[in-house]
C-alpha cells in the first residue's frame, strides 16, 4: 500500500485543538492496524523551540534523539505510545538553515534560489521522507498557526502542490471554529466559511471540515458548511468541547472521523477501532476512588503549559491508581523559610519542577528543606534534583556557601557544576546541553531498582549541569546517595533512602509517560503521597 498523506490545517484562531484531533486521528488509525506518525509543521523562524521562553511556547518536549521540539509532539507520544524523532518537528527556520547551508555547498549549480521551487521542494521532503524510509500507511502533518498567516503561506503551497502530486493518496482536514452568539442564541458558521474560502484562495480544498464548538452542531449548520465549503455533509464533524482531551478519540471515533478518512483514500476499514484500554482510561478518570493534593513548585505556574507534560504524567498515573491528583501550583518565588510552612499546608507530596535559570531558586530550596525535614514525599526533576543537592549541601553538610555554578560561578562548593567536556564547547549556545535518550544503570536495594523492577533503564535529558561526583562521598556518608549514574559515571537519580519517599532524577521522566504506559516513577511518587 502506498502511503497516505493527510494534512491538518486550522482557520479562524489558533489553539483550537489541531494536535489533538491529529493525535485522535492517529489513535483511531492505529486501532484500526495501520502504522501512523504525526509530524508537526510550524511557521516560526527558530530553528527549534528550545531557545523560546515557556511565555511564548509553553513547554520544549524532547524526543528520543534529543530534538527540542514544540509540546504538540508530547501530545503525539501520549495518544499513540509511538516515540517522534527529529525529523517530526520542522520549523520555517530549519528550512531556510538547511536551503542556505545547500546553496552555500553549491547545491543548486547557481540558480537563484527562490521560495518556489526551492523552500517548497525542502518543506516536501520533510514530508515525504516518512513515506520514502519507514513506510507508514499514514502520515499526518500538522500545520502550525492558521490559514492566512503570512508566514504560514510557503506550508500551504507546499500542501498544494504535494496534494496535486500524490493525487488519491493526500487529503487535507481543515479544523475551523464556530463561535455561539449569546445574544442571538445561535451558532454561526461564517468564520468556518471564511477560513475555508481563504484556503481555496491559496489552492487547497479541504476534503474534511473538524468544527470547534461549545455547543452541539445543528442539522442545518452541517448542511450550510457541507454547501458553501463545498464538501459533503458526513465530512463536516463536529468537535465539542471535552471535559478531557483523553475524551476526543471516542468523541472523533462517533462522529466518523477516521471512517470518512479511509472512504476518501478508498480503503475499508480492516477491523473495528478497539478503545477499550481508552475506554477503561477514562472510566477511572471519570470516577477516582481516592483523591490526593500535591505541589508543584516552579517559576512559570502562572502558565501552567510551561509543565503540560508534568500534569499529563500525573493524570496517567493519577488514573492508574483510581485516584484524582490534584495539583496546587506554587510559584517558586513567592516561597522562602518563614512562609513555606503556611504554603505547603495540607499537600501530602511535593514535586519541585525543571527549569534555567537563578529567579526562583531559593524558593526551591526552601520547599525542598521543609520536606526533607518532615518526612514529605519529595520527587525532584532536572533543576529540582539539583536543587535537592544544593539544600542537602547547605543544611546538612554545613557548607553553607554551597551552590550550583549556573548560579553562582564563584561558589566554593560547586556541588553542581559544569563537566569539562562540556566547558571546552561553552562557546556554542546549545554545545553544553545534554539532549535526548541516555542509559542510566541502577544501584542494588535503591528505591529507583524497586520503582522500576530493572537494573538498566534510558530516560531522556534536557539540562546541561550536573552532579559533582567530587562531592559524592562526603553526600553518601551523611545519607544523600546516589543510586543511578550513566555510563560515564555522570550521577542520574540521588535518594535519602532514610526518608518516606526522597528520590531526585536528572532527567525527564514526564516525557515518557502515556495513557497505555504511565511512567514508573510518577506512579511510585503518587502512590507515596496518597500514603502519607
Amino acid at each position: 500500500m502506498s502511503t497516505k498523506y493527510i494534512f491538518v490545517t486550522g482557520g479562524v484562531a489558533s489553539s483550537l485543538g489541531k494536535g489533538i484531533i491529529s493525535a485522535s486521528l492517529a489513535r483511531l488509525l492505529l486501532a484500526r492496524g495501520h502504522s501512523v506518525t504525526i509530524q508537526k509543521l510550524d511557521p516560526y523562524i527558530n530553528i527549534n523551540p528550545g531557545t523560546l521562553n515557556p511565555y511564548e511556547h509553553g513547554e520544549c518536549y524532547v524526543t528520543e534523539d534529543g530534538a527540542e521540539t514544540d509540546l504538540d509532539l508530547g501530545h503525539y507520544e501520549r495518544f499513540t505510545n509511538e516515540p517522534t524523532s527529529q525529523a517530526n518537528s520542522v520549523t520555517t527556520g530549519r528550512i531556510y538553515w538547511s536551503v542556505i547551508q545547500k546553496e552555500r555547498r553549491g547545491e543548486y549549480l547557481g540558480e537563484t534560489v527562490q521560495v518556489i521551487p526551492h523552500i517548497t521542494d525542502e518543506i516536501k521532503n520533510r514530508i515525504l521522507h516518512f513515506g520514502q524510509t519507514k513506510k507508514y500507511d499514514f502520515v499526518i502533518t500538522e500545520i502550525g498557526g492558521t490559514v492566512g498567516d503570512i508566514e504560514g503561506l510557503p506550508f500551504i503551497e507546499a500542501l498544494r502542490q504535494l496534494r496535486l502530486e500524490l493525487g488519491k493518496n493526500a487529503l487535507c482536514i481543515h479544523l475551523a471554529y464556530i463561535p455561539y452568539i449569546a445574544a442571538a442564541g445561535e451558532l454561526k458558521t461564517k468564520p468556518a466559511q471564511h477560513s475555508v474560502k481563504l484556503l481555496l484562495e491559496q489552492g487547497v480544498q479541504p476534503d474534511i471540515i473538524v468544527c470547534r464548538t461549545e455547543h452541539k452542531l445543528s442539522d442545518s449548520n452541517r448542511s450550510k458548511l457541507a454547501l458553501f465549503c463545498n464538501v459533503e455533509k458526513s465530512c463536516v464533524i463536529e468537535s465539542i468541547d471535552a471535559k478531557s482531551i483523553y475524551e476526543v478519540p471516542l468523541m472523533m471515533r462517533a462522529e466518523g472521523l477516521d471512517v470518512q478518512v479511509l472512504k476518501k483514500f478508498g480503503m475499508k476499514p480492516k477491523n473495528d477501532a478497539d478503545l477499550k484500554v481508552w475506554s477503561a482510561f477514562l472510566k477511572k478518570l471519570y470516577n477516582p476512588k481516592h483523591e490526593v493534593k500535591i505541589g508543584l513548585v516552579g517559576k512559570y505556574v502562572e502558565l501552567q503549559d510551561a509543565y503540560k507534560s508534568i500534569s499529563e504524567a500525573f493524570i496517567h498515573a493519577g488514573t492508574s491508581l483510581n485516584c484524582r491528583v490534584k495539583v496546587k501550583w506554587i510559584h517558586s518565588e513567592d516561597l522562602n523559610d518563614k512562609n513555606v510552612k503556611s504554603q505547603l499546608k495540607g499537600l501530602s507530596g511535593i514535586l519541585v519542577a525543571p527549569g534555567f535559570g537563578q529567579r526562583g531558586i531559593e524558593g526551591k530550596i526552601s520547599a525542598i528543606k521543609y520536606v526533607r525535614e518532615n518526612n514529605i514525599p519529595f520527587f525532584g526533576i532536572c533543576l529540582g534534583m539539583q536543587c535537592a543537592v544544593v539544600e542537602f549541601a547547605r543544611n546538612v553538610l554545613k557548607l553553607r556557601n554551597a551552590h550550583s555554578s549556573e548560579m553562582n560561578e564563584n561558589t566554593q562548593f560547586p556541588v553542581i557544576d559544569l563537566m569539562q567536556d562540556q566547558k571546552d564547547n561553552i562557546g556554542l549556545f546549545s554545545g553544553t546541553m545534554r539532549l535526548g535518550a541516555y542509559d542510566c544503570f541502577l544501584k542494588e536495594d535503591s528505591l529507583a531498582k524497586k520503582i522500576y523492577k530493572k537494573s538498566k533503564i534510558s530516560e531522556r535529558h534536557r539540562h546541561r549541569y550536573e552532579f559533582n561526583n567530587s562531592f559524592a562521598d562526603a553526600f553518601k556518608n551523611a545519607g544523600m546517595v546516589a543510586t543511578g549514574e550513566n555510563s560515564s559515571g555522570l550521577v542520574e537519580i540521588m535518594e535519602i533512602p532514610k526518608h518516606k519517599f526522597f528520590i531526585g532524577v536528572q532527567f525527564h521522566p514526564e516525557y515518557k509517560s502515556t495513557v497505555e504506559k504511565p511512567h514508573p516513577l510518577f506512579v511510585a511518587f503518587v502512590k507515596a503521597a496518597m500514603s502519607n
